[in-house]
């Protein structure tokens, strides 16, 4: 599972860019040599968020707290998909494996590598006038799949606009703790360009979805 490319990446990144879509390389460089969890996988998400019901994903992390509001009413089934995963545990203890400064930060691969899941995809193509602005948090997909296939791992973007195509399935916005997510982005060593190699190790311990 990979992760977007920043428009206008060297040629150099051309390979690289066509395997992966918005994350973390496929070749693991950078990230954690063991699993941060056993990988658990699962046949198919359960029902846990109906279509346009208001909920938030509280984001714990060893950097500090964020929120994502869940996009339930474009993207019900990602958005569902994702709460299954936090209400299951999924997340925890897992990392930011791929953290890439000034562009997005990404996490939820329950081993560390770039190419965990969780043992299904979700098809969810975003609007075609979506854009990905600071903020916006999204799915990653490789770039073979197609638009708006997602697993498990997710991006949050940190530019002002990441210039990425229609391709990722929409989870919400950053509505809280913005600025922690920012402070992520800066541990992402600027040398590795878009492996997104952290400086330091960044872990999620928990995820907790509040519906109002």
């Amino acid at each position: 599972m990979a992760a977007p490319r920043r428009p206008g990446a060297l040629a150099a990144l051309a390979a690289a860019a066509a395997l992966a879509a918005c994350g973390g390389d496929d070749d693991g460089e950078g990230t954690p040599a063991t699993p941060a969890q056993p990988e658990v996988q699962f046949s198919k998400p359960e029902r846990v968020l109906e279509r346009g019901e208001a909920a938030t994903a509280v984001v714990d992390t060893s950097e500090g707290e964020f929120q994502i509001e869940l996009d339930t009413r474009t993207s019900p089934k990602t958005a569902n998909s994702f709460a299954f995963l936090a209400e299951e545990g999924f997340y925890d203890g897992t990392t930011f494996h791929r953290i890439v400064p000034g562009f997005v930060i990404q996490a939820g691969d329950p081993t560390g590598t770039g190419t965990g899941g969780p043992g299904y995809s979700v098809d969810e193509p975003p609007p075609q006038d979506t854009e990905y602005l600071r903020g916006r948090v999204a799915m990653a997909k490789t770039a073979v799949e197609p638009p708006g296939r997602s697993g498990s791992q997710f991006f949050v973007v940190v530019a002002a606009d990441a210039g990425l195509a229609p391709q990722y399935a929409l989870l919400g916005r950053v509505s809280v703790g913005l600025p922690v997510c920012q402070r992520i982005a800066q541990l992402g060593d600027p040398a590795s360009g878009q492996t997104g190699t952290p400086l330091e190790q960044v872990t999620i311990s928990s995820i907790e979805i509040k519906r109002r």
